[in-house]
């Protein structure tokens, strides 16, 4: 259903909240709802931007099934207000909200059209929270530099906190000098849910000079999971219920980290604003990727890798590959990457180990494999090894005995040393008693 348009008008900033992720399945979307519903729930006039690349994933998750999106709008065919679905506590939904990127594309009376309405809009509500995309895409990135705070949903899979670790650095590398909050989803408990932070704060102290800010945790439980296959939220639920009272007090600690950042003077549209101005020099300075010459020529180039990513699917999943058949085609497309060792190709290489599945490797190969990897990164950095001490000389390290071989019975020793002149020397004295009796009789 399409939503009553909002007749107040919040005379200050809404203050912005991007709910993202380094990679699907951390349960960004169900976060993003939860808390926009429970911010609505407290009376807070909330509007949720769907930026996810599926469109209407957020809609679908409360039972609503839009029949058009922000490609209607950008298209001509209404206006803003018009697409806007309502659901409970008042909170509104923009379905398809990342067909804004697409304003960088458009002529600039078109562009500035949607970007007015998307500023008078966004300046009605007290919180305009973005679900984005997930990954590293262009418009995922602009999302969340166009907002004041970066809420990053984790989980404990590791391969979770890699991507979120990839993002984090991409950010950083391309201008982002906000320090992004951390939320770990799917935890069994606190404990873990702190551990898992530190795990990931530890890497980017490390590695980027950067201390990220604890944001919380939600618990995995049956309850949470049930709420997304019954299109039911659990912000819905009594406040009572534990799986609702935990998004109650994610919502605190959400205001008590937006009181200690400065409202921005400009909101999400002004933001698009100037990226369509200025295309590559935009605020998140190198987002966007250098494009060939013309748009043809781009299109062009995208439908051709993607086609070509989607064939190596399609023969994949077709059944048992020959392994040397796999073989070749991997072996190409990882000497294809490693022809050019800049940061990205680094971060792919990252990014796709940590999306293997090494638990259900037998301990076997998980030795052999964990030895490779330790050989290779000794050749991409070797550590220095300290020289380990000279093994003693083997004589120190055997109890003394006398050779009865080199120098005959210890009787005959005692009278070859009586008949030796007392200035002989030691050579010579040891080569008389090797000498099988030559220079003494027995």
């Amino acid at each position: 259903m399409n939503a009553r348009e909002p007749v107040k008008h919040n005379p200050n900033q809404p203050r912005t909240i991007a709910i993202t992720g380094g990679k699907g399945g951390v349960g960004k979307t169900s976060v993003a709802l939860n808390l926009a519903l429970t911010l609505a729930r407290q009376d807070n006039r909330v509007l949720l931007l769907d930026g996810d690349t599926d469109l209407a994933n957020v809609s679908i998750m409360v039972g609503l099934y839009p029949r058009k999106t922000l490609a209607n709008v950008m298209a001509g065919e209404c206006r803003l207000e018009d697409i806007i679905l309502e659901t409970d506590y008042g909170l509104h939904i923009v379905p398809g909200a990342s067909g804004v990127q697409e304003c960088m594309d458009m002529g600039p009376t078109e562009s500035l059209r949607i970007l007015r309405a998307l500023y008078n809009l966004e300046n009605r509500y007290d919180y305009v929270i973005t679900d984005t995309a997930a990954g590293l895409q262009a418009a995922g990135l602009h999302m969340i530099a166009a907002t004041e705070l970066a809420c990053m949903v984790v989980t404990p899979d590791p391969a979770s906190l890699t991507d979120a670790f990839s993002l984090i650095k991409v950010l950083r590398r391309r201008g982002y000098n906000r320090i992004p909050s951390i939320l770990v989803n799917m935890a069994q408990g606190a404990s873990q849910a702190r551990s898992v932070f530190q795990r990931l704060d530890a890497a980017a102290q490390r590695h980027l000079g950067i201390s990220l800010h604890y944001m919380g945790g939600i618990w995995r439980d049956e309850t949470l999971r049930q709420s997304v296959l019954n299109q039911k939220p659990v912000a819905l639920l009594p406040v009572s219920d534990p799986s609702c009272r935990q998004f109650h007090t994610l919502a605190d600690m959400l205001d008590v980290r937006l009181s200690q950042l400065p409202r921005r003077k400009a909101g999400i549209a002004a933001y698009w604003h100037k990226v369509s101005k200025r295309g590559s020099e935009s605020p998140l300075k190198t987002v966007t990727k250098p494009e060939p010459e013309t748009e043809s020529e781009a299109h062009t180039l995208k439908d051709r890798c993607l086609q070509a990513v989607g064939e190596i699917e399609s023969v994949f999943n077709a059944g048992p590959i020959d392994p040397m058949l796999r073989y070749e085609a991997f072996t190409r497309l990882f000497a294809l990457l490693g022809s050019t060792l800049d940061s990205d190709a680094v971060e792919i290489v990252q990014t796709g180990l940590g999306s293997f599945q090494w638990e259900s490797l037998s301990p076997e190969r998980k030795n052999h494999l964990a030895i490779h990897l330790r050989e290779l990164a000794d050749q991409i950095s070797p550590l220095e090894r300290k020289a380990e001490p000279a093994e003693p000389p083997q004589s120190l390290l055997r109890e003394p005995f006398y050779d009865r071989i080199s120098f005959g019975e210890q009787d005959r020793l005692v009278r070859v040393l009586k008949e030796q002149p007392a200035d002989i020397s030691l050579d010579q004295l040891l080569r008389s008693l090797s000498g099988n009796d030559q220079g003494g009789s027995r």
